[in-house]
């Protein structure tokens, strides 16, 4: 299997498995002498853990992480950072009626047509259980990028038809720490909330979008062609279990407007150049202009549901599949530490190629 790895300048390869004994990542490219803040990391890594509240699946992971190298008196070596993260509540009994079904909207199908052999245990490696190396590299790169005063934040915009109707200079990011659900808006947080209960209880799942927001960025990261930072960006997007489009700046409204409207006009602010509008979402050219950066990622509703479905064997036998395990109704609120993870390692990336 390819495609495990990601980046240039900054490279993250993954592996393990979703009920395998580990999952973990070797960092390589990370620069030397940045002191590490575990208690970040332990933060960031929360934020993503399953088991938190009935809003999530139930499975009860500490996700400790246990660094093997590149990493001396709390600080980076500038060799390869490698770590594991152990599972400890796999129940892969769960799975036992799946290994010769296909699960709609899973990759099930796609992995046994590619590969001839899959994982059925929590869908192996297109688990979303991956996705805790992303964080944990993530948390060093954000720690990096603080020392350049670039802070990224992520927060739940919608989840099904509820939506925050405000713009961001409105929000209050903040509150998005401490709802449930990442939401900025308690309105709204409210009704999300209940909305996942009760989609919950019927058996039943949703989708949602987060938006993020990197603030402090210079101007000139990213490069022309095929590695516009944007592009880099919708990759590292694309990549996240669930996700389903990407946009930045005005993305798909912006084709709404005209020319003479959508245009964002520079102006000299504080002796620095800057858009009196930034409908380009901080990226022109495939370059960062300095001005924010920001982008939506879609999720869909989350595939393995409680509800009885249809699907067919690897012998096309037709049968009803009542789906066992713990899963979340609506992955988004676990997905934007992963989003804000995603976004530090493509700027990171980007930062240590000027």
């Amino acid at each position: 299997m390819a495609g495990n790895s990601f980046g240039k300048a900054l490279v993250l390869t993954t592996f393990g498995e979703s009920h395998g004994p580990c999952v973990g990542g070797v960092i390589d490219g990370f620069p030397a002498g940045v002191v590490i803040d575990y208690n970040h990391l332990e933060l960031q890594l929360s934020r993503r853990r399953p088991g938190q509240s009935k809003l999530v699946s139930t499975r009860q992971e500490q996700d400790k992480v246990e660094f093997l190298s590149g990493i001396y008196k709390n600080k980076t070596l500038g060799t390869p950072i490698s770590f594991i993260v152990n599972n400890t509540d796999a129940k892969s009994s769960d799975y036992d009626n799946l290994s010769d079904l296909y699960r709609p909207s899973h990759s099930d199908y796609t992995y046994a047509m590619k590969y001839g052999f899959r994982d059925e245990r929590g869908g192996g490696r297109s688990s979303a259980r991956e996705t805790v190396a992303r964080v944990v590299t993530g948390s060093l790169a954000r720690q990096f990028l603080f020392k350049h005063n670039i802070e990224i934040t992520a927060f739940v915009r919608s989840i099904g038809d509820i939506e925050i109707n405000k713009k961001n200079e409105e929000l209050n990011l903040e509150f998005a720490r401490e709802s449930q659900v990442c939401c900025p808006d308690p309105e709204a947080s409210e009704k999300m909330m209940s909305y996942i209960e009760n989609l919950r209880d019927e058996g039943d799942s949703t989708g949602g979008i987060i938006e993020c927001i990197i603030k402090g960025v210079i101007p000139g990261l990213g490069e022309p062609v095929f590695d516009k930072l944007h592009a880099d960006l919708g990759k590292a997007m694309l990549s996240i279990n669930a996700v389903k489009g990407f946009e930045y700046g005005s993305g798909f409204e912006g084709t709404k407007m005209v020319g003479s409207q959508h245009n964002d006009p520079f102006v000299m602010e504080k002796n620095k150049v800057a858009t009196l509008t930034n409908y380009s979402g901080g990226i022109q050219g495939g370059i960062s202009n300095g001005m924010d950066i920001y982008f939506k990622v879609a999720f869909k509703p989350t595939p393995t549901i409680k509800k009885e479905q249809i699907t067919i064997d690897k012998n096309g036998q037709t049968h009803k599949l009542v789906a066992q395990g713990r899963h979340d109704p609506c992955v988004v609120p676990r997905a934007v530490p992963v989003v804000e993870s995603m976004a530090a390692i493509v700027i990171m990336d980007h930062f240590l190629r000027i």
